[in-house]
């Protein structure tokens, strides 16, 4: 009965390995959560040391539903079920969750297992693995590798983080040239070291530079007796190892791309980029971005509660401090807010509006400059387009709130001096939205990190100006 009903929960693979929405053998509810039911059966074995069970489990699963688990168990659930696992868990489940719970695992396992399984993974799995080790751990693991692939793992990881060379697979087809496809066909049948899936082969020269590429289903189509050389497209995208891994996901996104070729700077052949990767590095540019924009860093949903506070507290810190800012603006007021106690009810209400459109602006700018839509070329259009938006809205806004003003205080004065604070601060969000973004990009410093501290301050301080300078200037010439 036992085992009757972990194969009715485990997907059979022989019929498909895709999990599709609402089949049965789905591990998921219909809102996207692990099922509870399983969850608490898999815990359950766990805590027992079930090794038979938690390994008929796991045995099927995707890499990503394996992540999913990992995620929702406990920590020492965590490094249980890797180690019940066995030769059943997929080490490339580890790409898929937080780098916290990731090291987590890793620190607890042992180097001479991880290196057994790393030697199942594919080589942009295994580096990804391996780049956030301990030196000592990476070359413990490393010396336990065959020499082969232990050579192309250290190679991969001589290069930079986030760059081209550190995202690529070095597990590719390459034949050269005067090769015919029936020739090229046989190799692939019989050669037993090529990659599990692929779509492309690329030719190459003695010297191993790239000199086109063949796309598969091409390449069947293709007559045996017929030359790569015939068939090979040579107007190849390919990618630089040193390039960065935005804009190599760039030029997928550019051409529609599922693959390309990683040349280094004499254009000889090191590796291949996949989709999947680059889905990967567009999530991870994508998550990175929002998070900065948000002031909260590299912060991962998993962290622990002082990790998080460190990562928050040094950017609140300078909140606090252009808080104080503006908080001085408002002291030089002081003598006027006693005079018109209404100001200090509608005074947060202008500089809220325009540290909303702030925002709004500098989402937009520094998510344009990310992806290289927003240049040079275009960057003035761009900025009058801004302050257009900018001053229609104030005015709109400017209308609404002498109206709401006038029913409120029944005076038209204070209605008018709300609403040309307001026009004055629109435009000033506008143009700090998309200016400030723009020149933190120009001096090489990430746009995503600093702009939202400045832009706010910039809104709060010329609101609160524009608006308790207007009133004072009312009240004395009045």
């Amino acid at each position: 009965m036992r085992d009757t009903e972990l194969k009715e929960r485990t997907p059979d693979v022989a019929a498909e390995d895709v999990t599709l929405e609402g089949d049965a053998n789905s591990i998921y509810e219909e809102d996207g959560a692990l099922q509870v039911g399983f969850l608490d059966q898999l815990r359950e074995d766990i805590a027992n040391s079930d090794v038979a069970a938690v390994q008929l489990t796991i045995a099927n699963l995707h890499e990503s539903e394996l992540g999913d688990i990992l995620e929702e168990l406990e920590r020492h659930e965590r490094t249980q079920l890797v180690l019940l696992g066995g030769e059943a868990f997929d080490y490339s489940a580890l790409t898929e969750v937080d780098e916290s719970i990731r090291l987590e695992i890793l620190d607890h396992v042992p180097n001479e297992e991880i290196a057994g399984a790393f030697q199942e993974l594919e080589s942009d799995d295994a580096v990804y693995l391996l780049e956030d080790l301990e030196q000592v751990d990476q070359e413990e693991i490393l010396e336990q590798i065959p020499f082969q692939e232990r050579i192309r793992l250290r190679r991969a990881l001589e290069y930079p983080e986030e760059t081209a060379g550190r995202r690529m697979q070095t597990e590719f087809i390459a034949v050269p040239p005067f090769w015919t496809v029936g020739q090229t066909i046989d190799y692939m049948r019989e050669d037993q070291d090529l990659p599990e899936r692929f779509s492309e082969i690329f030719a190459i020269d003695p010297t191993f530079k790239l000199s086109g590429v063949v796309a598969l289903d091409g390449l069947l189509r293709s007559a045996r007796e017929r030359s790569i050389e015939e068939v090979m497209d040579e107007n190849v995208r390919a990618v630089s190892d040193q390039a960065d891994q935005e804009d190599a996901a760039m030029l997928f996104e550019q051409y529609d791309l599922l693959t390309a070729p990683v040349v280094d700077e004499n254009r000889r052949l090191v590796g291949v980029l996949t989709i999947d990767d680059v889905v990967d590095v567009i999530h991870q540019e994508a998550d990175e971005d929002i998070k900065r924009l948000g002031g909260v860093g590299d912060e991962e949903f998993s962290d622990r509660v002082f990790e998080i506070t460190r990562s928050r507290f040094a950017w609140l810190l300078i909140n606090l401090a252009t808080s104080i800012l503006a908080s001085l603006v408002i002291g030089l007021f002081d003598a006027t807010i006693q005079e018109m106690v209404a100001l200090a009810i509608l005074m947060p209400i202008v500089a809220s509006m325009g540290g909303n459109a702030g925002t709004q602006t500098m989402t937009v700018t520094v998510r344009a400059l990310a992806t290289k839509d927003l240049r040079a070329s275009n960057a003035w259009r761009v900025i009058r387009r801004e302050f257009t938006v900018g001053a229609i809205n104030g005015l709109l806004f400017a209308l609404i709130m002498g109206v709401v003003t006038y029913f409120w205080f029944g005076s038209n004065s204070l209605g008018l001096i709300i609403g040309t604070a307001m026009i004055v601060n629109m435009i000033a969000a506008g143009l700090a939205g998309i200016l400030i973004p723009m020149g933190l990009d120009r001096i090489d410093v990430d746009p995503a990190v600093a702009s939202s501290v400045f832009v706010t301050t910039i809104t709060d301080v010329i609101g609160f100006f524009a608006f308790l300078g207007l009133a004072a200037w009312w009240i004395g010439f009045t």
